[in-house]
């Protein structure tokens, strides 16, 4: 079947653009080098064909050689060469990441939140991207968009291999999601190339989740993967099930312009047989252009690529000053509100707290939903954290998840892009870790390396901390990871009213938060942990982050001996009652929240009472407690009439499950009496 002339020419204006942006890279190397790039030669075809099928509304996650992709939605070759040579204007990102790596809001073109490198890792946020449509059809509160959008998530072969991807498809085929992976398969990864590394072909290993229909194509020819394309987009938006395009290309140039195609390669000549361009050119001709006319395109294109490049060689480098903007997107929540403290008849445990607090905001907006591991009807989570929300809500609106903590994670980076705010959850602590590649990579990133245009606006809940014989896999602290982590915000409280608060001021944050939870804190069955139950706090009660509180202070001694103690979580509960028989000696001060970091009440209890014990749950060394004591002793040091001392857990690589094992290892009150009184008599 020949296409329609004007879709040919459409086509090749791109591919020679492509072409020619990749020939004049290599003409000036050394001026383009000073920045990795990697170009879509020989990967045309599949690319242009994909973008040509793209409306507005859908949502695209390239990879790292999609140029031609990005052309053919609609980008010029400048706006990638601001990119190329990390200028201030660059429209992805503002200088801050790599050539190809787009993050894009235009209203005239597809959408592309932010992502990674893309080997692999961008397939989770794409597919809880079609997750987001899926949800908003099955409530009831998608788009008005004639055609319904589709998300393209679109994968080197060798990326496949990774096991997150597994994650993606195996929720696209769980969920019949609106989702095309385009897979292109140039038979390398870098320098390994398929025969070493992959024992199917993506085409191949698709077949084994059921659900998820695969084609293969020659996606150097482009009407065969302009003919197939269409096909497979048309049936996704009306059908609204996943599908994999495996596209045979040949790779024409560098993997990046750092590695060398020479070094390594030994099928060059067989790569150059396969040329797209060509096969394009000959159909051009069939078509009825003459050679003139398509040389004529061809020179058009290559001018334009001259000029652009001229034009973007001239462009501002970014300032210094543009370092420190897009960290965070501005929070509306900067002020304590609503009740905190209501005459109630009973008091509550800290786990209704936040169950009701999830309950109010699902509510009230029908775009929060709630997601993870068991938090469905059956049970509504292993504390019964979210008993009742699915009987409540349905199940569209609080759903199971496979045992995927990559998935729970990344999958909230699509689905806030299309406007929902996810609330999910990791069942414990120690099963976070499978899930941090998300939250580094893609989650806490997503806002500054967009420049500001993709913010993910996502609550993770993690229960936290060590109690009653959990053993090493249900026990762990692992703050101190988290808060390496920049671009997450952190929140740790210690009592039912500051959860429920902090959990609203999360909601209408519009950065990701990780709220940890202990464990021990949830139900008050640790002795001494009464102070935990609260009068619920109103609907309206809304606690800033950033803000620390008192939880017991003291005037300025001229005689006594006095200190403070930093802590957050179960730490509070263990300095309140190990400071019962002492309280006109110790101020207790609660962070809440571990990121951002309320120091100026830090500072100014430390300055008055002239010593300082941090307390945390953590084993002390290399911790977040140590680095919080650095912090204090840098800026209080004047004042101090002692070192700043900190008490934690033994530092063991694990929390065992014998109890009196447990008991030796983390701290407890007469642990931390004992360090008050060696600080107070110091």
């Amino acid at each position: 079947m020949n296409l329609d002339k004007s879709i040919l020419k459409k086509a090749f204006t791109t591919m020679a653009t492509a072409k020619a942006m990749a020939t004049l890279y290599e003409d000036n190397f050394k001026i383009v080098s000073k920045y990795v790039h990697a170009t879509s030669r020989g990967h045309e075809a599949i690319q242009i064909a994909m973008a040509m099928q793209l409306l507005p509304q859908d949502y695209a996650f390239p990879y790292y050689r999609d140029d031609a992709m990005l052309l053919g939605i609609g980008m010029r070759p400048y706006d990638l060469m601001l990119q190329l040579m990390a200028k201030k204007d660059d429209p992805f990102s503002g200088g801050r990441t790599y050539y190809c790596h787009p993050s894009l809001k235009d209203a005239d073109k597809p959408k592309i939140p932010h992502q990674s490198s893309a080997t692999g890792m961008q397939a989770i946020p794409a597919t809880g991207t079609a997750m987001g449509f899926w949800y908003k059809e099955n409530t009831g509160i998608q788009d008005n968009d004639e055609q319904k959008p589709i998300v393209v998530c679109s994968l080197g072969d060798a990326s496949v291999t990774e096991g997150e991807i597994a994650e993606a498809l195996q929720m696209a085929a769980l969920k019949q999601l609106p989702i095309l992976y385009l897979v292109q398969d140039n038979g390398w990864d870098i320098s390994a190339n398929a025969a070493e590394t992959r024992a199917q072909n993506a085409f191949e290993y698709a077949k084994g989740f059921h659900g998820i229909e695969a084609i293969t194509i020659d996606g150097a020819n482009f009407t065969e993967s302009y003919l197939a394309v269409q096909k497979v987009v048309k049936t996704i938006r009306e059908e609204r099930r996943p599908f994999l395009v495996h596209a045979k290309v040949p790779l024409l140039n560098h993997h990046t312009s750092g590695v060398r195609m020479e070094w390594y390669r030994d099928d060059l000549e067989e790569a150059q047989s396969r040329d797209p361009f060509p096969v394009l050119v000959q159909q051009l001709l069939n078509a009825g252009f003459t050679k003139d006319e398509i040389q004529t395109i061809e020179n058009t294109a290559i001018t334009k690529v001259q000029a652009d490049f001229d034009k973007a060689q001239l462009a501002e480098d970014p300032k210094p000053e543009d370092l420190f903007t897009h960290d965070f997107a501005p929070t509306p929540i900067t002020e304590e509100v609503g009740e905190r403290n209501p005459h109630r008849e009973d008091k509550v445990v800290m786990v209704d707290c936040a169950l009701f607090a999830v309950e109010e905001l699902m509510k009230k907006h029908p775009e929060c939903l709630l997601y993870g591991q068991d938090v469905g009807a059956r049970l509504g989570g292993v504390f019964r954290e979210a008993a009742t929300l699915a009987q409540k809500f349905g199940d569209e609106r609080v759903f199971n998840t496979p045992i995927q903590e990559a998935f729970i994670v990344g999958s909230t980076v699509g689905m806030s892009a299309v406007g929902l705010k996810p609330i999910v959850e990791v069942q414990f602590a120690d099963y976070i870790w499978p899930g941090l590649n998300q939250l580094f990579t893609e989650v806490s990133r997503s806002c500054y390396l967009s420049n500001g245009k993709w913010p993910v606006s996502m609550i993770l809940r993690v229960p936290i901390g060590a109690y009653g014989s959990g053993g090493p896999y249900h026990s762990s602290s692992v703050e101190s990871v988290l808060t390496n982590i920049r671009g997450i915000k952190i929140a740790y409280p210690s009592n039912g009213a500051d959860l429920k608060g902090l959990l609203k001021a999360a909601y209408y944050d519009p950065n990701p938060v990780v709220i940890l939870e202990h464990k021990g804190l949830y139900w008050s069955k640790v002795k001494g942990t009464d102070a935990a139950r609260v009068n619920e706090p109103s609907e309206d009660y809304i606690l800033p982050f950033g803000k620390a509180n008192i939880v017991q202070e003291i005037w300025e001694q001229e005689t006594d001996e006095t200190i403070t103690v930093i802590t957050y979580g179960m730490g509070v509960h263990w300095a309140l009652n190990a400071s019962a028989t002492m309280k006109n000696q110790v101020e207790i001060i609660d962070l809440r929240t571990l990121y951002p970091l309320d120091e100026e009440t830090i500072f100014k209890s430390v300055r008055k009472v002239k010593k300082c014990l941090v307390v945390t749950e953590e084993p002390t060394n290399n911790s977040f407690a140590r680095s919080l004591a650095g912090l204090i002793q840098e800026n209080c040091f004047k004042y101090l009439d002692a070192p700043v001392m900190v008490i934690g857990s033994e530092n063991m690589p694990a929390i065992p499950l014998n109890s009196t094992l447990e008991f030796t290892m983390i701290p407890n009150v007469e642990k931390v009496k004992a360090k008050m009184k060696e600080l107070l008599n110091y």
